[in-house]
C-alpha cells in the first residue's frame, strides 16, 4: 500500500491505486468537460484576438501566450489523464516511466508559461496604468515584448526535467526510496516558494492598480479587463464614473481571488508536507487539480 509520500508515483490522475472505480470515473469525466471547456475558451479567444486588429495590444499578446500555454494542459494533457484514468490499474500504458514523464512534462510546460504569463498581464497593466506613457512605450517596444514571451518558454523548458517528478517520479526504481522522496520534496519547495513569490508579485501590480484607478477616470478607460469590451462591435453607453471605477477594481478583486484560489491550496500544501508532515493523498491531489483547473478558466 503506497504511503503519503509516494501517493502519485504512478498514478495518472493523481490517486491512489486502492480508488474506487466510481472515483475514478468521476475525475475522468471531470478531466473531460475541463479538457473541452478549456480548449474552446482559449481558442476562442487567439480566434479573438487574431481576427481583429484593435485587440492587437501588448497586453492581449501576453494573453494570448497564456492561451496557448493553456492548450497544452486542456487540449493535450488532460484528455490523455481522462483516458488513463478508464483504464485498470496494470495497464502498460500506465506503467510506462518514459510516457509518464511525457505527461508530466507537457503538464509542466504549460503550467509554468501560464503563470509567467499572468505575471506577464499583470505587470504590463501596472506599468500602463501607473507609469508615465513614455516610459511604457520605452518598456513595452514589439522587440521586447517577443523576448518576454519567449524567456517564458525558455524558462518552462529549463524546468521540463525537474517538475515532472513531483507527481510522476519516473525512477523511483532506480533510485532509493529515501533519496527519491527528498528530492520530491526539495522539489515541491523550490516549486511552491517561486509560486508564492509569483503570487506576491501579482498581487502587488494588481492592487497598485485598484488604488490607481480610484481616483482617475482616465486610468480606468485604459485598463480593459474585459476582453468582449474591446470588439468593434456597437456597445451600449458606458456607466458613470464612479459605476466604472467600481467595476473595475471588482474586477480585479476577483481576478485575483481566483488566481489565489487556484495556487495558494498547492503552495501551503508544499510547506505542510516539507516542514511538518505530508498532507493526505487526496488533498494533495485536490490542490494540484485546483492549480490545473486554472487553464480552463
Amino acid at each position: 500500500m503506497p504511503n503519503a509520500s509516494s501517493w502519485s508515483a504512478s498514478s495518472p490522475l493523481l490517486l491512489l491505486w486502492e480508488d474506487s472505480s466510481g472515483t475514478r470515473i468521476f475525475l475522468s469525466l471531470l478531466y473531460a468537460v475541463l479538457a473541452i471547456s478549456g480548449t474552446l475558451s482559449n481558442v476562442m479567444v487567439i480566434y479573438l484576438v487574431f481576427s481583429f486588429k484593435k485587440l492587437q495590444t501588448t497586453s492581449n499578446a501576453f494573453i494570448v501566450n497564456g492561451c496557448a500555454a493553456d492548450l497544452s494542459v486542456c487540449a493535450l494533457w488532460m484528455p490523455q489523464e481522462a483516458v488513463l484514468g478508464l483504464l485498470p490499474p496494470n495497464s502498460s500504458s500506465l506503467r510506462s516511466a518514459e510516457y509518464r514523464l511525457l505527461r508530466g512534462g507537457l503538464l509542466s510546460l504549460g503550467l509554468t508559461v501560464s503563470l509567467a504569463s499572468h505575471l506577464l498581464v499583470a505587470f504590463n497593466r501596472y506599468v500602463l496604468i501607473t507609469k508615465l506613457p513614455s516610459v511604457y512605450q520605452a518598456l513595452y517596444q514589439r522587440r521586447h515584448t517577443g523576448c518576454m514571451i519567449g524567456l517564458s518558454w525558455a524558462l518552462a523548458l529549463l524546468l521540463v526535467p525537474l517538475l515532472p517528478g513531483l507527481w510522476t517520479p519516473g525512477s523511483a526504481q532506480q533510485s532509493p526510496p529515501r533519496q527519491t522522496d527528498g528530492s520530491s520534496r526539495y522539489t515541491a519547495l523550490l516549486l511552491a516558494l517561486a509560486v508564492l513569490g509569483q503570487t506576491a508579485l501579482l498581487l502587488h501590480c494588481y492592487l497598485g492598480i485598484v488604488r490607481r484607478v480610484r481616483g482617475s477616470a482616465k486610468r480606468v478607460s485604459v485598463l480593459n479587463f474585459h476582453l468582449l469590451h474591446q470588439l468593434p462591435f456597437p456597445a451600449a453607453p458606458p456607466p458613470p464614473r464612479r459605476a466604472q471605477r467600481r467595476l473595475s477594481s471588482v474586477s480585479v478583486l476577483l481576478l485575483c481571488c481566483v488566481f489565489l484560489l487556484g495556487t495558494q491550496p498547492l503552495v501551503w500544501v508544499s510547506l505542510l508536507g516539507f516542514f511538518l508532515r505530508p498532507a493526505p493523498p487526496a488533498l494533495q491531489a485536490a490542490s494540484w487539480l485546483l492549480l490545473c483547473s486554472l487553464s480552463a478558466l
